[in-house]
């Protein structure tokens, strides 16, 4: 009797019991699933978008722009690899999966929020699900022949997300901090436009990372354990060898940090925005615009060079940067466009970016020199 007795109280503590997480799925390319969480990266579990066993948040300097949506971006790695350190590119080993969440903080009536703030987004390293709205999530895959990249849809119940092989449109409401609001349709990317991105160097034109490189992950993450810097913390994790000393490691800056210098701040913004199209080796090298962090060449980086093509697309202004004069800028026309035919980054925005559009403006405003003998 006293047998039955713990046999039943035993069996009644497994059913109360959580069933064990399944580990990170890498699939192969032929057989990538329907589903987001059949890769076990990041789940919709109990109200909380979570994230799997030895999967790691990072964040960056300064980050792409996407009509002021939240994003939360992981990395995997199998058991027993790591990435290799280098200054422009790690060399991530196979099986690497990287996740970029994108979503918006709610607001009471259903709209989506326009604001700065993430401290209302977490539950943890997850998402609260009760405070935000999942719009997809991408995911990059690195197989032996090279990386793949999957677009995933969230569904409007926040349980899954949905492969979207040709993309998705959602008509949301921006609501601003002042009460402000404004309609607009965010566009998840098709897979070729995702290729098309990531596929910097256009001889190449094979897919890679845009975000986790060595300049843009050298800042400090709070993580639950608390803040450290995130290269020192993938090295300690395993995800990273070869770390030479931080203070020889590249940085870009936040672009918001008033205490950097603006054109240091200007840089960084356009590096992370433009960069991967425009420099020696990326789809916009015909351009002869080079907008990467480490060009140096003025008249490369816009200053008083005239577009390969006049139009539409350069606003009829006559050179890409003049100094002092912003309003006679192409740069700054295309920054603050929204037609299709003349914006950039012409792919994964709807909206200006009116803090990147002012950084950019106050830059090329207190540039000195003229175009007068150009």
């Amino acid at each position: 009797m006293h047998k039955l007795l713990w046999g039943a109280v035993l069996a009644l503590m497994l059913v109360g019991c959580d069933a064990p997480r399944e580990q990170v799925t890498v699939h192969e390319r032929e057989a990538v699933p329907d589903n987001l969480s059949a890769w076990h990266v990041v789940e919709a579990i109990d109200g909380k978008l979570t994230l799997n066993e030895r999967v790691v948040p990072y964040d960056l300097n300064t980050a792409l722009f996407t009509d002021y949506a939240h994003k939360l971006r992981t990395v995997w790695m199998p058991e027993g690899t790591s990435a290799a350190y280098g200054e422009d590119d790690f060399d991530y080993p196979v099986g690497t999966v990287i996740s970029k969440t994108f979503y918006y903080p709610l607001a009471e009536d259903g709209s989506v929020l326009r604001t700065d703030d993430y401290s209302g987004d977490f539950a943890g390293s997850g998402l609260n699900l009760d405070r935000v709205k999942l719009i997809e999530t991408r995911i990059l895959v690195k197989r032996d022949d090279g990386w793949q990249a999957l677009p995933y849809v969230w569904n409007d119940q926040q349980t899954d997300a949905v492969l979207e092989i040709a993309g998705d449109a959602k008509r949301l409401k921006l609501v601003s901090t002042d009460g402000s609001a404004e309609e607009f349709t965010y566009v998840v990317p098709d897979f070729n436009q995702c290729a098309g991105c990531h596929a910097d160097n256009h001889t190449e034109k094979a897919i890679r990372p845009i975000g986790p490189r060595a300049r843009h992950l050298n800042k400090e993450y709070t993580y639950q354990s608390g803040k450290e810097n995130q290269l020192s913390y993938w090295q300690q994790v395993g995800f990273l060898s070869g770390l030479p000393e931080l203070s020889g490691v590249p940085q870009n800056v936040n672009f918001k940090d008033t205490e950097v210098a603006l054109a240091e701040r200007a840089r960084s913004y356009l590096d992370i925005n433009c960069g991967h199209c425009h420099n020696p080796n990326g789809p916009a090298d015909t351009s002869g615009l080079m907008l990467a962090h480490d060009e140096q060449d003025l008249r490369r980086l816009g200053v008083c060079k005239p577009p390969v093509a006049a139009g539409t697309g350069s606003g009829d202004r006559r050179f890409a940067i003049v100094p002092g004069h912003p309003e006679e800028s192409i740069i700054n026309f295309r920054v603050e466009s929204t037609d299709p035919g003349a914006m950039m980054p012409e792919l994964g925005r709807s909206l200006v970016h009116e803090e990147g559009a002012e950084l950019l403006h106050n830059w090329i405003a207190g540039m000195p020199g003229n175009c007068s003998k150009s």
